[in-house]
């Protein structure tokens, strides 16, 4: 078997309704003055929000709780700045992510920031890692897809260098993760269905990527199957209990993959697409996906073929069926999405794949020159 290292460095918490227990429990991280990093609008309408302040402000050595909620779907470089301006005037020394992905990158940013005397720039534009300075982290996902509790980065957009990026690294591995299903329950169907092929492009991936090994590519099968089957019965019935909880689980494993295997090309030419439209990732990774499939399967045929089975029950020998079978399953949740119809013209593909940057390397098609143009071509209309 072939020899691979594994890190999960952080303390996971899962199960319906933990929250308030979890969060007790962590005193040894939460203490003096706290920064709660939110999304905030729909989480402080239901409640959400104040219930967590309450419950922090109830813990033994907690001074005060600085609740931090300007940020933007597609989390900014500017908001961030913001968040580090006020965290370190308040003298914050813990940060609470609380949210979808787009709050828990934001607080590992914020979190970065904070602690180092270093400006954010740096890290992300820069692409120097943090350092033992970043402020430790608590991550409340309450969304099912992008498995950030998990993982070691945190992605921006900032619309003044026309990037959408990350801050990488092992120091921003939250140092827990309370992952309660019940904060699911609530959100929409648009919503729950992005987020919900986010795990699975989280679990295609891992298990296609050239860092990929025996133990990320069962967690991968796993959820692949998981989302197959729950997913679309989540579109026809968002008050499934049993699937949300099932979605959240399956979210959580692929945290794992992402720290450990990482994703392909779809999510790097997506940070691309977000950066220029401000659309959301999960809508581009569908506008996406049939295309980069298709040429996956010609470099990759047989773990192509093996992912797809797991998702479709059905054997693809080909890369139109490869192409088929993507497009059935968008079919089935309703992401019908195209790059033209998320605001990108052909005339701006060249500048796109130009702009596409980072670990490309880990998917294997990235050796065949082109292919990045002709995915972005091909998923226009």
């Amino acid at each position: 078997m072939l020899e691979f290292t594994l890190e999960i460095p952080t303390k996971i918490y899962f199960g319906n309704s933990i929250i308030e227990k979890a969060v007790k429990k962590q005193g040894k991280w939460i203490h003096d003055v706290v920064m709660l990093v939110t999304t905030g609008r729909t989480l402080k309408k239901l409640g959400y929000v104040d219930a967590l302040v309450q419950w922090l402000e109830g813990m033994p050595n907690i001074k005060e709780v600085v609740v931090f909620d300007y940020i933007s779907s597609n989390p900014r470089l500017s908001e961030i700045k913001e968040a580090v301006r006020i965290g370190k005037t308040k003298c914050v020394n813990c940060i609470v992510g609380f949210g979808g992905g787009s709050a828990l990158d934001a607080a590992k940013a914020a979190a970065v920031g904070i602690g180092s005397a270093q400006p954010l720039e740096s890290f992300l534009l820069e692409g120097k890692a943090p350092g033992k300075e970043t402020l430790p982290i608590i991550a409340i996902p309450t969304t099912a897809g992008t498995g950030s509790e998990l993982s070691k980065g945190a992605i921006l957009s900032s619309p003044e260098h026309h990037i959408k990026t990350g801050i990488r690294g092992a120091y921003i591995y939250p140092k827990a993760a309370i992952v309660d299903p019940v904060y699911t329950w609530s959100v929409p169907q648009k919503v729950t269905m992005e987020t919900g092929f986010d795990v699975l492009t989280h679990g295609i991936e891992s298990f296609l990527a050239v860092k990929s090994t025996p133990f990320t590519e069962m967690l991968s099968e796993k959820v692949i199957r998981i989302v197959a089957e729950q997913l679309p019965a989540l579109y026809k019935n968002l008050n499934n209990k049993k699937a949300r909880e099932s979605m959240s689980y399956a979210s959580m494993l692929m945290g794992i993959n992402l720290a450990n295997a990482g994703t392909c090309l779809p999510h790097r030419m997506q940070y691309v697409i977000g950066a220029a439209t401000d659309t959301s990732h999960g809508a581009g990774l569908a506008a996406l996906y049939p295309s980069w499939i298709m040429h996956e399967y010609e470099v990759n045929p047989v773990k192509v073929s093996h992912v797809l089975f797991a998702l479709s029950n059905k054997k693809v020998s080909s890369k139109n069926e490869a192409y088929i079978c993507m497009k059935d399953f968008l079919e089935r949740i309703n992401l019908r999405y195209t790059l033209s119809g998320l605001g990108i013209r052909r005339d701006t593909l060249s500048a796109l794949a130009e702009a596409v940057t980072g670990n490309i390397t880990n998917d294997s098609l990235s050796n065949y020159k082109g292919c990045i143009a002709e995915i972005f071509a091909e998923s226009l209309q």
